[in-house]
């Protein structure tokens, strides 16, 4: 039944589609893909940096000379598979961003937030890095034009008082020591982008103040701490870190060590909750296997029947 589920939910998507693109644009749209296709690998897998650099200068060209085709918002770009394409449940826009390495320690980020318009007209603003230049990431707010670089992985649709927040996680390779991962909130003023903001909410004697505009996450190259949202929960979940070498200022020697941390959406910030799960298994208790044969190997009869 799953199966025939998503097979429909795909009928209806195309068929929403193709209701507000036209035939024409929509292979003009096919085919401005498939030449999006080769440069937006270049962009990963370049040779050296002049190569990335003018992949990037073809795929940025390209993409917007296809946005600017009617209604190319509903179009899904859905092959480009190194650009991340992200939606708000609401719809109201969609953020596409990708990373380009420069060499080991320089890294950008580049992207477009795409609006929904109502007669399918191109409104578009683009995202410009300005974290290289940007003494203090975490106490900066700005707009698209002094946007702080992340590769997007989760959109988190909040809001209070009338006012709606899209929540950013996103991913920065930083440098050859370390990765980042962010969390900002994106929200809209006077119809244009605003990222970050104090939208956070930490403890007296806390490490970061209530101040901050964005959460840093920095760690270990080689490790990848989890950081991503629980829909169950409704909460941003982390892994706590903790320093390899016992010098916690030193970033890149930070390590997840299994233990969980995270934030809840509560009166229009992000309250800090220091430990989420605080079941502790009693020693001895670890849950089993339903064991077929018993220590003398027979037939646990009443285990059979459960398994």
């Amino acid at each position: 039944m799953k199966w025939i589920a998503c097979i429909v939910f795909l009928f209806a998507l195309n068929a929403g589609i193709a209701q507000r693109i036209s035939h024409a644009d929509m292979a003009t749209l096919k085919t401005k893909e498939d030449s999006l296709r080769s440069p937006s690998f270049k962009l990963i897998q370049g040779i050296n940096a002049s190569d990335r650099l003018q992949a990037d200068s073809v795929f940025t060209k390209i993409l917007v000379r296809a946005l600017k085709i009617n209604n190319s918002f509903y179009y899904p770009f859905d092959s480009l598979i190194t650009i991340s394409t992200l939606y708000p449940t609401d719809s109201t826009f969609r953020i596409f961003t990708w990373q380009m390495i420069i060499n080991d320690n320089v890294i950008r980020q580049h992207g477009a937030i795409q609006m929904k318009t109502t007669d399918g007209s191109l409104k578009l603003f683009p995202l410009i890095d300005k974290s290289d230049i940007t003494e203090n990431m975490a106490d900066t707010i700005g707009s698209n034009f002094g946007w702080m670089g992340a590769l997007y992985y989760k959109i988190i649709t909040t809001s209070f008082n009338g006012n709606f927040y899209y929540t950013l996680l996103g991913f920065d390779e930083n440098n050859i020591r370390s990765n980042k991962k962010v969390i900002e909130v994106l929200h809209f003023e006077n119809d244009k982008p605003v990222f970050g903001g104090h939208y956070f909410s930490f403890p007296p004697k806390h490490p970061y103040s209530n101040d901050i505009s964005r959460y840093i996450y920095e760690f270990k190259k080689e490790s990848g701490p989890r950081l991503t949202y629980d829909n169950q929960l409704q909460m941003i979940v982390m892994e706590h870190l903790v320093s390899e070498s016992n010098e916690p200022n030193k970033l890149w020697t930070l390590v997840g060590d299994g233990d969980y941390e995270g934030f809840k959406w509560v009166g229009g910030k992000w309250v800090y909750n220091s430990k989420i799960f605080n079941e502790v298994t009693p020693e001895g208790q670890a849950p089993i296997p339903n064991m077929i044969l018993d220590e003398k190997g027979k037939v646990i009869d009443s285990n059979l029947k459960k398994n």
